[in-house]
């Protein structure tokens, strides 16, 4: 509590105003004085106050806290397949807001020598789905004394993400990888394990700015000349034009673009420097 000396030199101070600051853990505010030259005291009627009966903002007047177990760190990935491989890509950059905490993050997880995962979001939340499913990779290849196939990967990915629907990953998955006939396979997942198989998938902070591309370019819609079977240097340079083209649009997308082509006899990678600001 303020001393009466106090509190009559700041009514003083204020030339006359009658409102003596308060100072509490919500902020600053005022209350109504009076002073007549020798008594300082609150206008208006006064009730007792039990001490006891302190209500601290929980029912009679709340405070509204709020509380996020997420949090969106940005980075954008892409994943496309072709006749005997796959193409996966993201981003390096990890960020809150407009706060850039890292340049050099990996968005890519290889489950397999022949399926990797890239995932954008809460990094949190992408380090525990990576650590859940290596666990069950582990298991499976200890009961079969096999790798899991990418088709059985897509499954139990989907049914991770679905064990979790109630309290969901905040993670934006592709997995890419090449299936047992050798050809390259693309899944698209929602948050909650809904996936399917697609020439191409992208996910993160850049998905707008790059599936209006890869519709041209990949998919081939609303052109007239003839589609042919890209080659993998070929998708892998579209794919460094695709993360220019959303570097210069989104903030939580810049600094490197991480490349992974699969194919049945390996997976190779590649770095590609993007703008740093």
């Amino acid at each position: 509590m303020t001393s009466l000396l106090n509190a009559t030199t700041t009514v003083h101070s204020r030339n006359g105003t009658a409102r003596l600051p308060i100072h509490t853990s919500e902020g600053g505010s005022t209350i109504s004085v009076k002073f007549d030259g020798q008594n300082l005291a609150l206008e208006g009627p006064q009730e007792d106050i039990d001490p006891s009966n302190i209500d601290h903002g929980v029912t009679q007047c709340p405070w509204e806290r709020r509380f996020s177990p997420y949090e969106f760190n940005g980075g954008t990935t892409i994943a496309i397949s072709g006749k005997d491989y796959a193409v996966v890509a993201a981003d390096t950059r990890l960020s809150s807001g407009y706060e850039i905490l890292s340049r050099k993050v990996s968005k890519l997880h290889k489950l397999t020598g022949q399926c990797v995962l890239g995932s954008a979001g809460c990094k949190t939340d992408v380090d525990q789905l990576r650590s859940v499913l290596d666990i069950r990779m582990k298991m499976y290849a200890h009961d079969h004394r096999k790798p899991m196939a990418t088709p059985s990967v897509a499954q139990m990915l989907g049914n991770t993400l679905y064990y979790k629907r109630f309290f969901p990953y905040y993670a934006f998955n592709v997995l890419a990888g090449v299936d047992a006939e050798g050809k390259g396979a693309v899944y698209s997942y929602d948050a909650i394990g809904s996936f399917e198989r697609t020439p191409f998938s992208a996910s993160g902070s850049g998905q707008a700015f790059l599936i209006p591309l890869m519709d041209n370019v990949i998919g081939h819609k609303n052109r007239l000349d003839a589609k042919r079977e890209l080659e993998a240097e070929e998708v892998v340079e579209i794919v460094k034009d695709a993360f220019l083209t959303a570097g210069e649009r989104d903030i939580y997308t810049g600094d490197a673009v991480e490349i992974m082509v699969i194919k049945s006899t390996g997976i190779t990678t590649e770095m590609f420097s993007l703008k740093a600001d």
